[in-house]
This record gives C-alpha cells, structure tokens and sequence, in this order.
C-alpha cells in the first residue's frame, strides 16, 4: 500500500473522528448538533465503507460483506455511545434541573446552580469552599473555579443578610 493510500485513509478517519467529537461534545453539553458535522459524519462513514466494500469485492460478496464490517460496527458502536451519553441524565435530574432554573431565572449559568446545591451544607455553616474544593469537585480549571467562587461568595453573603 502507497502513502497515498494511507494517507487518504487518514484523512476519511480523521473526518469521522472529528465529526464524532463534535457530535459527542454537543450532546455533553446538550446543545443542538451542527449540521456539517452529521453531514460529514454521513460523509465520511459512506467514503469509509464504499472503500472497504470495493476492497473485499475482489472476494465475492461474502468478501465485501466482511470487509463491511468495521465501518458498520463502528457506526453501531458509536450510536450506542452517544445514547448512553444523552440518557446519562435521568428523568428526576432532569425535571429538577429545570425546577432549579425556572427558579433562579433563565440566564443563571448551570455550572454555579450545581455549585450551589453541591456545596450548599458548606455554605449554610457559613463558610465559602476554596478554589482548590470547587476545581476538583465540579471538574473544572483555575478561571471557571473562581468565577463559581465569587458566584458563592455573592450568594453566601446575600443568604446572611
């Protein structure tokens, strides 16, 4: 096999590859899918699997039937991921999430909402968590952390007034 053939196998899986993460970060994030990357998701799955069916052609249809195979898996596989992604949330988290921001207003950032429950028995004794408890309790960096710090600050001293 040339470098041309490898690269262009490289370039269809990195086509995928990059759909797929796009793809897979708009269903974390709940947000709408973008129509180029399924487009080219679809894209670059049917370049994916015309190649492999033209290679096993030269062993009959069982041939291009097998060879088939990996591109049709990978897109099942791929499915199931994603409906594990976007069913992770459960049905009560979901209503509470909604109840939390019907709320607090429709503008209230979701990251200091969660804060706010999650260390709501800190706060109630007062005491505002450090950057360093916020970072590895929500998973986020240094900015975010002391933005959802100030957020709590603001709400500890709001609650005691």
């Amino acid at each position: 096999m040339g470098w041309t053939a490898r690269l262009l196998s490289l370039t269809v899986d990195g086509l995928i590859y990059a759909s797929s993460m796009v793809l897979l970060d708009s269903a974390r994030r709940k947000a709408p899918v973008p129509g180029l990357a399924r487009w080219l998701l679809g894209l670059g799955i049917a370049a994916t699997l015309a190649a492999n069916v033209a290679h096993g052609l030269g062993h009959g249809l069982i041939g291009a039937a097998v060879a088939a195979w990996p591109a049709v898996s990978l897109v099942g596989s791929y499915e199931l991921l994603m409906l594990i992604i976007r069913g992770a949330q459960s049905p009560e988290a979901q209503m509470n999430a909604s109840e939390t921001e019907a709320a607090r207003g429709p503008g209230a950032d979701p990251l200091q909402v969660r804060a706010t429950e999650e260390f709501a028995d800190q706060m109630a004794s007062g005491t505002v968590p450090s950057i360093r408890a916020i970072r590895a309790r929500l998973h986020v960096g240094q900015p975010r952390a002391q933005q959802v710090r100030e957020h709590l600050a603001v709400t500890a001293r709001q609650a005691a007034a």
